[in-house]
């Protein structure tokens, strides 16, 4: 339970820290990088053996860990579009919904038992992140034409959980989650480093030391919420209770730090929305006595 704990707290600082970031108008493109190339250095002195580039290339994970890297940069930047063209609300739904798509995938491939009081909290929690997440009295608003783009989030969130998953309960040792972690950063760091260099080429915006504080702290918590979900996943608890635990309380607690510390206005059915939540995470956690 530790272990869920630690990345419940580690992925919701993600979120004070995106948020301080918009606040202080700093560079989000830039700061992601470094976010990056920060959470390598955290993993690198998290590593609990002696390894070698050639030792790392030959493990069986490899090849996921570069897909994981790939699909972090390219979600990301699926989430950028998708809130220009259709808001963050859309965003918001789309990315937490996707806990849906994990949990289908343990249940059926791994036959994880369910009960009806965890159907109860698994449909419950769906609704509660959907009235958490939508911030406008009218809903989400999508078109036919933008509606692709939502779609491929909610997709692109799903795997990257479903893969963490696959890999970590097949292939990954327990020695060897802090180096497999890490390797996924590194992928997404050369990626993005790339990417911030076209982006710097085209718009010539200027890289700061705002942008290397932000990065690094964004990064620490970032590699950790990683780091510590891998480690609740292998606690022993059911992989479908740690997703829905994981999800739903970093949505609740994101929610309350948002009232909080930034001041944010809830509607109605947001309300609505964290109660629910309350009561999901009671149902799913009483599955696991």
């Amino acid at each position: 339970m530790i272990y869920l704990l630690l990345s419940i707290l580690s992925s919701t600082a993600i979120y004070v820290v995106f948020k301080l970031l918009d606040r202080f108008k700093i560079n989000s493109l830039y700061a992601i990088v470094v976010n990056y190339f920060t959470a390598c250095i955290a993993g690198y002195f998290g590593l609990e053996r002696a390894f070698t580039i050639e030792d790392t290339l030959a493990q069986d994970w490899i090849f996921g860990a570069i897909l994981l890297g790939v699909l972090f940069i390219t979600v990301f930047n699926l989430m950028a579009i998708t809130t220009q063209k259709s808001g963050l609300s859309a965003v918001s739904v789309a990315s937490k919904m996707s806990v849906a798509i994990p949990i289908l995938f343990v249940i059926f491939y791994y036959n994880e038992p369910t009960g009806f009081l965890k159907i109860c909290g698994i449909a419950l929690a769906l609704v509660a992140v959907y009235l958490s997440s939508v911030k406008t009295k009218s809903g989400i608003q999508l078109e036919k034409n933008t509606l692709i783009y939502p779609l491929l989030v909610f997709l692109g969130s799903g795997i990257i959980e479903t893969l963490i998953k696959f890999l970590e309960q097949n292939f990954v040792t327990k020695e060897d989650v802090a180096l497999f972690s890490t390797s996924i950063f590194i992928c997404a760091a050369v990626i993005g480093m790339i990417i911030g260099i076209i982006h710097f080429t085209k718009k010539k915006i200027k890289f700061t030391y705002r942008e290397v504080l932000g990065g690094i702290a964004l990064g620490i918590p970032n590699y950790y919420s990683i780091y510590f979900f891998i480690q609740a996943l292998r606690s022993g608890m059911p992989s479908t209770t740690v997703f829905i635990l994981n999800n739903v309380a970093i949505v609740l607690l994101s929610t309350l730090l948002g009232i909080l510390l930034f001041k944010e206005k809830l509607l109605r059915k947001n309300w609505i929305g964290i109660a629910l939540a309350v009561v999901s995470i009671i149902l799913v956690a009483l599955t696991t006595r």
